[in-house]
């Protein structure tokens, strides 16, 4: 069991405790002197993806107005031409 635990964890639980430790000391370090907060990341990260989002549907609705603009043309125009053919049969 031991040399499981020890392969799953890269080392043995407690020098893996202490490094998790000593990294997480330095992180926080380093976040607190560029005065970021966890939950700032989070949402952040939540901004991101809901910008995406509502900017992939304003995207989506522009292609739709120029779906529609042409449809307004090529449809008639195939309608037109399907007739046309239809009648030289």
């Amino acid at each position: 069991m031991s040399n499981q635990m020890n392969r799953l964890l890269g080392d043995t639980p407690g020098r893996t405790i202490v490094k998790l430790l000593v990294v997480s000391l330095i992180v926080g370090f380093v976040m607190a002197v560029f005065d970021l907060r966890p939950f700032d990341i989070f949402y952040g990260l939540r901004d991101f993806i809901l910008d995406l989002w509502h900017r992939g549907f304003d995207a989506l609705g522009a292609v739709g107005d120029y779906l529609l603009a042409g449809a307004i043309i090529v449809i008639p125009a195939f309608i037109l031409l399907r007739l046309f053919s239809f009648r030289r049969s």
